[in-house]
């Protein structure tokens, strides 16, 4: 299996544009598992971590947004500016798998993957994130709810890199959370966050839905229900979260059944309302 390597993101969509069919690869954890499970058969690789244009972040503060690079490890948001500027990704990278994977995995994966139980997936979406794409015929932005269009299906087309996400930095109360079957290096049963941006409380829901599923109804409710979301009744939380769970779509799998994934996304909502974070 050839293994196509690039230094620039130049020479990355360049060697994409002549070789459609290569298999893009960065930190490797999700697609090296499905390759060693004979899940995958690339028929070539082309290889981005040597691209340090995909590794750089920065704040625009006039804007005030962060733009991060799609092969910034995990690790690399969980402490520091990055994660004071985005808390509730910082608590998302914290729950990707072991130190190990945490240092070689990236948002970008987590894009190209598209899998509904991704864990920075439900923080792109409440934080209404824009995506980069770049090809030879140019650069491309892509709003988070156009990008991901089914289980592990995304718009990006096939001559294109993913190459940064862009999120507000809003200053307000923002946290993430999932169940579990255990308490570490565990895919998501049910996961959730809940964002406040520009004075309006956000929901999106992961591995209930065949998306990352934002709870529309449920954030109509609270922003009719109160007047300050900064201090949200545990009355009012309960509703909110009854509602999010309505509105989800979760399946019976070897993970879990869908009416535990239900009731799930009910407490995660609930709590992650009234204290940001739901642990």
């Amino acid at each position: 299996m050839p293994v196509l390597i690039a230094h620039t993101i130049s020479e990355a969509t360049e060697i994409l544009a002549e070789n459609p069919d290569a298999t893009i690869l960065n930190g490797g954890t999700d697609l090296m598992v499905e390759v060693n499970f004979n899940h995958r058969h690339p028929s070539s690789v082309l290889l981005l971590r040597n691209v340090p244009q995909l590794r750089e972040w920065s704040i625009d503060s006039s804007q005030q947004t962060i733009t991060i690079g799609a092969g910034v490890p995990y690790a690399a948001m969980e402490t520091g500016a990055i994660a004071a500027a985005v808390p509730a990704l910082a608590q998302a990278a914290r729950t990707v798998g072991s130190p190990q994977i945490r240092a070689a995995g990236t948002m970008g994966g987590n894009l190209g993957t598209c899998s509904p139980a991704g864990d920075t997936l439900p923080v792109l979406s409440a934080l209404e994130a824009t995506i980069h794409l770049s090809s030879q015929d140019g650069e491309r932005t892509v709003p988070f709810g156009e990008f991901m269009v089914g289980p592990k299906k995304n718009s990006r087309l096939p001559h294109e890199i993913i190459t940064a996400v862009t999120l507000p930095i809003t200053g307000r109360r923002q946290g993430y959370s999932k169940v579990g079957v255990r308490n570490a290096m565990v895919i998501s049963v049910a996961s959730a966050c809940f964002a406040i941006v520009d004075d309006t409380p956000r929901l999106a829901m992961g591995s209930v839905g065949p998306t990352i599923l934002r709870a529309v109804k449920a954030e109509k409710f609270l922003t009719e229900a109160t007047t300050n979301l900064n201090t949200i009744s545990d009355e009012i939380a309960r509703e909110f979260g009854q509602i999010a769970s309505s509105e989800a779509r979760p399946i019976d799998d070897h993970r879990s059944t869908a009416q535990y994934r239900a009731h799930a996304i009910k407490v995660l909502a609930s709590r992650l309302a009234v204290r940001g974070t739901a642990s």
